[in-house]
């Protein structure tokens, strides 16, 4: 599992303290051992430095590997440990006065590493500081063999308090620390998506200012063309398109008012499915769209706002083209369920299906893809967003994307008679 940056920065650190570890052994062994009290060391702890510097050398060499990756940092935190308990064992066991370097891998693996880390660490730490106790002779108590041992046993105990003191509270901390990056991650992202979507709102605004003038003329013209020509098989084309654009800008003129004065209503969930059919009867009269409502309760309503409705005709157009230009058919899937407090709208299309990495991006920033930039699902994510709500694309079972949008419900001051389950086509 990959590890944040800032607990890697941490990890990097500690590289670095491995070769001050080493240094610290070599000045205490061989410098200050008489004046800390250490025993004389055998002949095998040369094997012992040998093999440490090896490693620590290894340990700068392929940190950028191990230092973002939390197995084998632990692993790293466990040879640490055993290189120590080895040095104390050989300079005085239980007897060293420097015992409690065994606290440093794990106040490491308490900050960066999950809960299960620091308790192995404190496992082995704690077996090593008991065998050294078990292993020690007799000599090294001098005269007073019981006192020393009650005093090596409660300077034992006082390591383990230290060791659970560091494993439970520093480890708490850490993961306090953890989550509030997560949430600093999440309100940062969320953000810059902010800061797009006002981008977005801008241009839209000017764009669409910009196309009142030229739509106008365009409907003098086609009505001037109505009369004085006979309708031929190009002009109504010309006046579909001309009305959805129309309708459109008209659209997007009460969206901005209904944004800007926070307008929102309720309405009822077949209402919403009927009011979508009509909407894709109008404006996209190709689609073949079929829907199926599953519901118990036929009060249930919704807030929205202007938005709601263009988000999911934005993702009904979507899985209608995507639909195309696998079988050259405009078939839609729109089915309305209830999930715990959410109006599930599921709407499927019969494409080639949406990679994962992609899906992983969609709705959250624009995307750069052979067929288009993700903005439609970036626009329908935060106006559903506004409302409470959320969407989540997934593959279907049997092929095709499901686009699954979660409305948070509300409870209709009015009833709706209609049959709540039904299942009607159109196309």
């Amino acid at each position: 599992m990959p590890i944040s940056k800032p607990i890697g920065l941490i990890n990097h650190h500690h590289t670095h303290l491995r070769l001050i570890y080493l240094l610290l052994k070599l000045g205490l062994t061989f410098i200050a051992a008489d004046l800390f009290g250490l025993s004389a060391p055998p002949a095998l702890i040369y094997v012992l430095f040998f093999f440490e510097a090896v490693y620590v050398g290894l340990s700068f060499c392929f940190k950028n590997r191990y230092q973002y990756n939390e197995p084998l940092l632990f692993m790293s935190l466990v040879i640490d440990s055993l290189l120590l308990a080895a040095w104390l064992y050989l300079t005085g066991g239980a007897t060293n006065a420097f015992i409690s370097l065994l606290l440093l891998p794990i106040a490491v693996a308490a900050v960066a590493l999950p809960q299960w880390a620091p308790w192995g660490l404190t496992l082995i730490s704690t077996a090593s500081y008991s065998l050294m106790i078990f292993v020690m002779p007799e000599h090294n108590m001098g005269d007073h063999t019981m006192d020393m041992r009650s005093h090596f046993l409660g300077m034992w105990f006082n390591f383990l308090i230290s060791a659970l003191i560091v494993t439970t509270s520093i480890a708490f901390i850490a993961r306090k620390v953890r989550q509030k990056e997560a949430e600093l991650n999440i309100l940062r992202e969320a953000q810059l998506r902010q800061e797009k979507l006002l981008a977005l709102g801008t241009a839209s605004a000017q764009m669409a200012h910009q196309l009142a003038t030229p739509l106008a003329s365009l409907r003098l013209l086609v009505d001037e063309l109505h009369e004085n020509q006979p309708v031929d098989g190009v002009l109504p084309d010309i006046e579909q398109a001309l009305c959805r654009c129309e309708q459109t800008l008209t659209d997007l003129r009460s969206a901005t008012q209904s944004i800007r004065e926070n307008q929102q209503t309720n309405i009822i969930i077949p209402n919403l499915v009927d009011t979508l059919t009509q909407q894709i009867l109008l404006l996209m009269p190709e689609v073949s769209l079929t829907t199926q409502i599953d519901i118990n309760d036929n009060t249930m309503s919704l807030n929205m706002d202007t938005n709601l409705l263009p988000a999911l005709m934005s993702l009904i157009e979507n899985a209608a083209r995507a639909s195309h230009e696998n079988n050259a058919d405009y078939q839609v899937e729109l089915s309305a369920t209830i999930d715990n407090q959410y109006c599930c709208l599921s709407i499927r299309d019969f494409g080639t299906g949406i990679s994962a990495d992609l899906i992983a991006q969609i709705g959250e920033n624009i995307i750069h893809d052979a067929k288009g930039m993700g903005v439609s699902l970036l626009l329908s994510h935060a106006s559903l967003e506004r409302l409470g709500g959320s969407l989540i694309l997934h593959q279907h079972s049997d092929g095709g994307t499901v686009a699954k949008v979660l409305l948070p419900l509300k409870q209709a001051p009015t009833t709706f008679s209609s049959t709540v389950s039904k299942k009607n086509s159109h196309g």
